[in-house]
C-alpha cells in the first residue's frame, strides 16, 4: 500500500464513529496542505516572516495605507 493512502487510512481511523463525508475532506485537504508545505520548505520554497512584512508594507504603500 503506497504512503498516501495508508495515511488517508490512519486519519480516518482517528475520526469519531459519527464524523461525515466532510469531516473526511476536510481532515484530508488539511493532511494535504501541510505536507505540501514541509515539502515547500524542505524545498526552500518559502518566503520569511521579514519578507513576508516587508511585501505588505509595500503593497499598503502603494495604496496609500500603512500597517496599523
Amino acid at each position: 500500500m503506497n504512503a498516501v493512502k495508508e495515511q488517508a487510512i490512519s486519519l480516518i481511523k482517528t475520526l469519531s464513529e459519527d464524523c461525515t463525508y466532510e469531516d473526511i475532506q476536510y481532515h484530508l485537504y488539511v493532511l494535504e496542505k501541510v505536507e505540501k508545505g514541509i515539502k515547500a520548505i524542505d524545498e526552500g520554497k518559502f518566503v520569511s516572516q521579514d519578507e513576508a512584512e516587508k511585501r505588505v508594507r509595500t503593497w499598503l504603500a502603494s495604496r496609500g495605507q500603512t500597517l496599523h
